[in-house]
């Protein structure tokens, strides 16, 4: 079986997707990330080696999200892109008429514009939480409850709460008064819910024009109330996209099978046997100009595998032989 695989290694969780010849998903992997990005590649690597046939040929391998690099390094990846164009291709291909990409993880936010199947604009919230999973798992955490309690009890609420959604501290204080208040825990659940999607249109979504079809992804659209939330703000139909959790992955496989449409040309990817070679990464300030610029390295056996991180190609366009 010819196979393209697809990687996305994001803060929270890391995702593959196997895809066939046809460019149908035949196997996937969602991990958390647990903060050790190296160990998540290989684990998945593991699991998605179990579950594909023996005689499968890789015909191709591509890496996205934030740790994009340092997957492509240990893979020995085709391909790297950045997560804009790995979820937006993904949409395309399940929905060639979307018009706009929600996409919501655990640690960040992006909003992708598309007209006439191209990306005209895009925006991502990185910095503040509020608009993100992490979000709505410190508060149900403060709950006491799951984050799928989270979202069923959010569905039964019959009344609105507003919430402050503008900063994760600052929520966290006006439901705690809502609490007090006596607001039922579904209602405020529910108001959090809508806080997030405040948040993320006030923020993430600012100056673009949110037009139907709208496509939302990413893991936090398991969550049915923050589905209802954007429906009932945006007033139009969300869409939820089949595989929507792995869609960076599924664009990436899809990006690669383009870069590489014959089978028999030949990968770089390095196998699965390099899901038991031991890595570890460092850093150093580079004083070559006044950016001081943290420089990644990747190491295995002593021996310096990569280096990147850099506003220029310096360390980049270093020998590794001559370290």
């Amino acid at each position: 079986m010819d196979v393209y695989l697809g990687i996305d290694v994001g803060s929270v969780s890391t995702k593959f997707a196997a895809l066939d010849k046809n460019d149908e998903l035949i196997s996937s992997v969602y991990l958390l990330t647990h903060g050790n990005p190296i160990e998540s590649v290989q684990q998945g690597l593991r699991q998605i080696a179990s579950e594909l046939p023996e005689d499968t040929n890789i015909c191709g391998v591509a890496t996205t999200g934030s740790a994009r690099y340092l997957a492509g390094v240990i893979v020995n990846a085709d391909l790297i892109k950045n997560e804009i164009t790995s979820h937006a291709v993904a949409t395309l291909h399940y929905i060639p008429e979307a018009k706009t990409i929600i996409e919501i993880g655990g640690q960040d936010s992006k909003i992708i514009i598309i007209r006439d199947g191209i990306v005209i604009d895009f925006g991502m919230n990185t910095v503040c939480a509020a608009g993100t999973g992490s979000f709505l798992d410190h508060q149900a955490l403060r709950l006491n409850i799951t984050i799928e309690e989270f979202s069923q009890q959010a569905l039964h609420s019959e009344s609105r709460v507003n919430i402050a959604g503008r900063c994760t501290v600052f929520a966290e204080s006006d439901m705690i008064h809502k609490q007090q208040m006596g607001y039922r825990r579904e209602d405020i659940i529910y108001g959090l819910c809508r806080a997030l999607v405040r948040n993320y249109l006030n923020n993430v979504g600012l100056g673009k024009e949110i037009q139907p079809p709208i496509v939302f992804q990413g893991g936090v659209a398991f969550n049915k109330a923050i589905v209802k939330a954007f429906q009932e703000e945006i007033e139009t139909e969300v869409i939820i996209p089949p595989h929507h959790e792995v869609m960076g992955a599924i664009g990436a496989a899809l990006l690669v099978h383009e870069e590489i449409p014959d089978p028999g040309a030949g990968s770089n990817f390095r196998g699965f046997g390099i899901s038991e070679i031991p890595y570890h990464t460092s850093s150093f300030e580079c004083k070559s100009c006044p950016n001081m610029c943290e420089i990644a390295q990747l190491w295995s056996d002593g021996k310096l595998l990569a280096r990147w991180g850099g506003r220029c190609d310096l360390w980049e366009r270093t020998a590794v032989s001559q370290e």
